[in-house]
């Protein structure tokens, strides 16, 4: 009989547990709703006046406000116009969000009453270009508020340092890396963890989706300048012709993954541009390839970078050219490593927004060789764990119908893309806010 007791007493508190845990998850749910009004308006704000990378002065002052308001100490100007927001509330680790502040090149062409009609100049001085919230950084701006306003609202069930950043130039690669060179950590408190997220233009909205370990690549530029000797189209013969060496140069690449690397570990080398000569009966003395190339691992990177240098280099001996005039291979210094995401934050993080918003809503999805600088972030001497998930951005109704008919959605930097606000906004606050509730919550053992 008291074992039954026992039993009846232990399932019955096992109920309150469920229903406690259950309105919790409901009633942050029902808070970001109810915020809504707010962070739709500055969503809307935000999408009509963006501005372009190294120049988010107006954005960063909006944004600034917005954490201010609610509390925050609010630094401005680290790494040019990135901002840091800092909310100690006791003892516990030290938390860093991310949101990144900069707009896109790209005339915006989705018809919306609240489009953007933008333009300005970029940090090179280029003026007059049109600028479009196309990668839906306004969206990740809107989602750090709504974050910031939950944890600051729920601060008695947190402890610890909370640390919003908003970034510049993600677009160009460069803010992360510029905010680190203004003493991001030195400054202000070094993270025990880093959070972010992405829209996703490939997800329907109300979703969540992650990837464990490599989620997005490294991301190199490579110059290659061939010289020649230039001459008559008509003779040849007295030439070294650049164009040739070129043309070989890429059909030899397009073996460098494929035999250079293990199959399974994923690379890309592509040659985005090939310049050349002025006229039909002249051979040029020069030929100029652009090339992306991605990968996951360092290692794979020093390889597909070593095989470039080996291969123009070689083909130009191949081809009777001096050693003085080998091509010259050279890559932009400041490179976006892969995107890590650390396996144990990963599935910490993912169990506490499953919880929150379903674990129908949670997809895990394969890594994609775009790059992120975020990755900057964990690349320190202490490699500082991260996380980075998608936010699926696409009507529900628009995504099942496009998968029906086979037809391709809108991606990330086109003109026609444009979020389902509302439901990616609120699923993006209600996941961002879970995982920062629990990695706050609770010591690590």
């Amino acid at each position: 009989m008291r074992t039954r007791t026992l039993g009846l007493a232990l399932t019955s508190i096992a109920s309150v547990v469920l229903a406690g845990a259950a309105n919790a998850q409901s009633g942050l749910r029902a808070a970001i709703e109810g915020d809504y009004a707010h962070l739709g308006a500055l969503y809307t704000h935000l999408h009509e006046n963006p501005e372009l990378s190294f120049q988010e002065k107006q954005t960063a002052k909006r944004l600034a406000a917005e954490l201010k308001s609610v509390g925050f100490d609010v630094t401005t100007g680290v790494g040019g116009t990135g901002i840091v927001a800092i909310m100690r509330n006791g003892d516990g680790p030290t938390l860093m969000i991310r949101t990144d502040l900069d707009g896109l090149p790209v005339q915006e062409q989705t018809g919306k009453s609240y489009a953007s009609t933008a333009k300005g100049a970029n940090y090179l001085g280029v003026t007059d270009l049109p600028i479009m919230h196309a990668c839906g950084h306004d969206v990740h701006m809107t989602a750090l508020v709504g974050t910031a306003r939950r944890l600051v609202a729920m601060k008695d069930q947190w402890s610890g340092t909370l640390m919003l950043i908003g970034q510049p130039a993600e677009e160009l690669g460069l803010g992360a890396g510029a905010m680190l060179k203004d003493g991001l950590f030195t400054r202000f408190p070094k993270p025990d963890y880093n959070l972010a997220l992405h829209d996703n233009a490939n997800m329907p909205a109300g979703t969540i989706g992650y990837t464990s370990g490599y989620a997005l690549a490294n991301v190199d530029s490579v110059d290659i300048e061939i010289k020649g000797v230039g001459g008559h189209g008509a003779y040849p013969h007295t030439t070294k012709d650049p164009i040739v060496l070129g043309a070989y140069i890429v059909t030899a690449l397009q073996t460098l993954v494929s035999r250079s690397l293990d199959p399974l570990d994923p690379a890309v080398v592509t040659v985005g541009s090939f310049h050349a000569g002025t006229k039909h009966n002249i051979i040029s003395d020069h030929a100029h390839l652009q090339l992306t190339v991605r990968s996951y691992s360092d290692e794979a990177r020093d390889t597909l970078i070593k095989g470039i240098t080996r291969i123009a280099q070689n083909q130009a001996r191949a081809f009777g050219l001096a050693e003085d005039m080998l091509p010259e291979v050279t890559m932009e210094e400041d490179y976006i490593p892969a995107t890590y995401n650390d396996p144990k934050l990963t599935a910490r993080a993912i169990g506490a927004i499953s919880a929150q918003i379903g674990a129908q809503n949670v997809i895990e999805k394969p890594p994609v060789m775009g790059g992120e600088d975020f990755a900057h972030f964990g690349r320190t001497d202490d490699k500082i764990p991260g996380f980075m998930f998608w936010v699926g951005a696409v009507n529900p109704q628009v995504y099942a119908k496009a998968k029906a008919e086979g037809t391709t959605l809108p991606s990330l930097h086109s003109p026609f893309f444009v979020p389902d606000s509302k439901p990616t906004i609120i699923t993006a606050v209600d996941a961002m806010s879970a995982a920062a509730l629990d990695l706050l919550g609770a010591q690590d053992e």
